[in-house]
């Protein structure tokens, strides 16, 4: 056989790279000339550097795309520029979400004006899938999680010893004309899919996320030592200072303590930041890696670091009793608490007291016990005076109309093996809110001063509503019996904070305050100073938590050099380039981290749902769709209400209520429901109405 026709051969098969010939054919220059001999000759075609074999009808216009939603009959192709594409079943020819596709479109849609095509070819096929294993007509199967309607068959040879059940990853190992033709080879298996643990396990998997770093990163962790006095040279040494810490409980990883003080005419704030630029250095293997990863990604008991614990837990974390480096912004506050001037210092600290939310609480409420009043004995007296501060910015607040959305982050408890026994909304105390204010504070100074200077930097923006999500809330505010006539063609956010305070403690709350977070933009990083329009703030970035946040630890280390003196032109020079690139990677891990730890809290819901199942719970509307509605429980479970389990033909009214049989459910509205079932591995609890 001629190496042209193994070439054909290969490429029948599926689309493959240059590279991938050669290794598979071996003979370079032969594979190199036969394949440009095949493309000049037009049987084969080049796309997006992938070769493929050209079909009847398949021309330059085929379209590269990424297989982005699989339903049991159609799918949609998301183009990089433009809207996504609508495959029918028949035109899907095996391919897989996540795929790399061509898709040729079709002259004549179904809808008139519509995309629609066919997959002509998989460019860049994704093989590794994560979901549960069945068995069926004594075969076993993978049902994966983001298309559990499917199955890929397992190959007896390849199956690892899973049975029905598990939790498990698989990769395709032969590709067919269908599904059907697929099979697959077991790469992981994870345990049983009715343990939140081990569901959890497998998505991080799925998303790549790891405890264990490379060598090079361990390697550079394990030889950083604990800071000493060559480190304290041309700091300000603060460790004199009654410096403490507020974290949860468990926390590890403290990036942040603060010092305050009253005077005549206002306050001194001190808010001293973890100096992680100065072990974590440009280029550097623990660099790359910490941008790569974004962000540490919490869940459960459990974190997945952006750094490793040498530097997390250890030498970076703020730990009482210890010297650390920080990075301190210094700020004066006059009565107002507004912000008279401020300076950044790299300084020594010691934290005198790991202080923890719930005890400060308790203290400020007076309902502190002896052994917490000793605890705190050497930082008791800025407790009142915290309180002071924080009242003044709790107002100034208010007054610039900021949006105040109190967060459904749940708490989990977990028993000894990991099951979740206990289910509760997180509550933000005093505590919580003073330290969020004051990190607030140092996170605008240290925008203001690299927006004054011009630096290249990285800035939290928060653009905006759009014109068309102003549509959908109006629609909402509406049926909620609220004014929605804006000034302007967005509404500002005064008067988006107007609405949520008129609404606080009634039953449309939960639904309209959603509805305002669903209509603004969604707040990322940008190299760019656009202002965030949410804390109604012209400057704003992310300073204070550089052990768990890129964005932190890259402006760090602009602000380092800018206050050790380096000209903004050398600065522009070296860190211009690096902003942007930090700018679009750390939003794209923010947003896969929030995925990745709503999935793993949704699968931690489901198995505490699972241990009550029959139970009755009383719960509101959340959201609605001609399919039923979801209801939210007060211990921050979801479920769904079937429409079928309703009676009568559901109907959809303005979008934000169901009607069936005879009766209407509401956004907002009360119900009492029975819990009858939970797909931990999916994250899913069912409901049906117990009245």
């Amino acid at each position: 056989m001629s190496i042209r026709s193994k070439v054909l051969r290969e490429l029948e098969k599926r689309p493959r790279r240059l590279g991938e010939l050669k290794s598979m054919l071996g003979n370079d220059k032969k594979v190199q000339r036969a394949v440009e001999e095949l493309v000049e000759s037009g049987r084969v075609l080049r796309k997006n550097g992938v070769l493929l074999v050209a079909k009847s009808g398949l021309a330059e216009s085929a379209l590269p795309c990424k297989l982005v939603k699989l339903g049991e009959n159609f799918a949609f192709a998301a183009q990089a520029d433009g809207p996504d594409i609508f495959i029918p079943g028949r035109g899907l020819n095996g391919a897989m979400p996540g795929d790399g596709v061509l898709v040729k479109l079709f002259d004549k849609p179904r809808v008139p004006g519509s995309l629609e095509g066919e997959v002509v070819a998989v460019t860049e096929p994704r093989d590794t899938f994560v979901g549960v294993v069945v068995a069926e007509n004594g075969k076993l199967f993978l049902s994966p999680d983001d298309c559990p309607f499917l199955r890929l068959q397992i190959k007896k040879s390849a199956a690892g010893g899973v049975r029905a059940g598990d939790k498990a990853a698989v990769e395709l190992l032969e590709r067919g004309a269908g599904y059907a033709d697929h099979r697959a080879g077991v790469a992981m298996r994870f345990g049983s899919a009715d343990k939140a643990r081990q569901c959890v396990r497998a998505l991080l998997y799925a998303a790549g996320r790891t405890r264990q770093f490379p060598d090079k990163v361990k390697a550079e962790a394990r030889a950083l030592t604990e800071p000493g006095p060559a480190d304290f040279k041309k700091r300000l040494d603060l460790r004199a200072e009654p410096i403490f810490t507020i974290d949860c409980a468990e926390t590890k990883d403290i990036d942040d303590a603060i010092s305050i003080s009253a005077s005549a005419d206002g306050w001194q704030l001190g808010v001293h930041i973890a100096d992680v630029s100065h072990y974590v250095r440009a280029g550097s293997a623990l660099d790359k890696e910490a941008l790569e990863r974004g962000t540490s990604v919490y869940f459960a008991d459990s974190v997945i670091p952006m750094l490793p614990r040498q530097l997390s837990n250890g030498v970076c974390s703020l730990n009482e009793g210890v010297d650390r480096l920080a990075f301190s912004c210094i700020m004066q506050l006059d009565a107002a608490g507004a912000i008279k001037n401020f300076r950044f210092e790299k300084t020594v600290i010691r934290s005198r007291v790991k202080g923890v939310y719930s005890e400060i609480n308790a203290l400020l409420a007076g309902a502190g016990d002896e052994a917490l009043v000793e605890k705190y004995a050497p930082v008791a007296s800025q407790l009142p005076v915290m309180v002071q501060l924080y009242q003044r910015l709790d107002a100034a607040r208010k007054a610039r109309g900021c949006i105040d959305i109190e967060s459904d982050e749940a708490k989990l408890l977990l028993d000894e093996e990991g099951r979740c026994i206990g289910l509760e909304k997180r509550q933000r105390g005093l505590s919580e809110r003073m330290i969020e204010e004051f990190m607030l504070l140092a996170n605008r100074c240290a925008a203001k001063l690299a927006r004054s200077h011009q630096l290249p930097f990285v800035y939290r923006v928060h653009e905006s509503p759009d014109a068309e999500k102003t549509e959908r809330l109006k629609d909402l505010l509406h049926i909620a019996g609220l004014n929605a006539d804006f000034k302007g063609e967005a509404p500002t956010v005064a008067e988006l904070a107007a609405i949520l305070d008129a609404t606080r403690g009634k039953p449309l709350e939960r639904a309209v305050h959603m509805g305002v977070l669903r209509s603004m933009a969604k707040a990322c990083y940008e190299p760019s100073p656009k202002g965030h329009f949410g804390l109604a703030l012209q400057d704003y970035a992310h300073f204070t938590s550089p052990i768990r946040r890129y964005p932190d630890l890259a402006i760090h280390r602009i602000l380092s050099e800018f206050c050790a003196g380096v000209s903004g032109r050398e600065l522009e020079s070296r860190y211009t380039d690096f902003a942007a690139i930090a700018s679009q990677q750390s939003s794209a891990a923010e947003v896969a981290a929030m995925q990745l730890e709503r999935s793993a809290d949704s699968c931690y819901k489901a198995e505490y749902m699972a241990a009550h199942l029959g139970e009755t719970f009383p719960g509101r509307v959340s959201g609605v769709s001609r399919h039923g509605f979801f209801v939210e429980l007060e211990n921050t479970a979801e479920g769904f209400v079937n429409a079928d389990t309703l009676g009568g033909e559901p109907e959809l009214v303005e979008g934000f209520s169901l009607r069936a049989g005879g009766r209407r459910w509401q956004l907002g509205d009360e119900v009492l429901v029975k819990a009858v079932g939970a797909d931990v591995a999916l994250g899913r609890v069912d409901f049906q109405l117990a009245e």
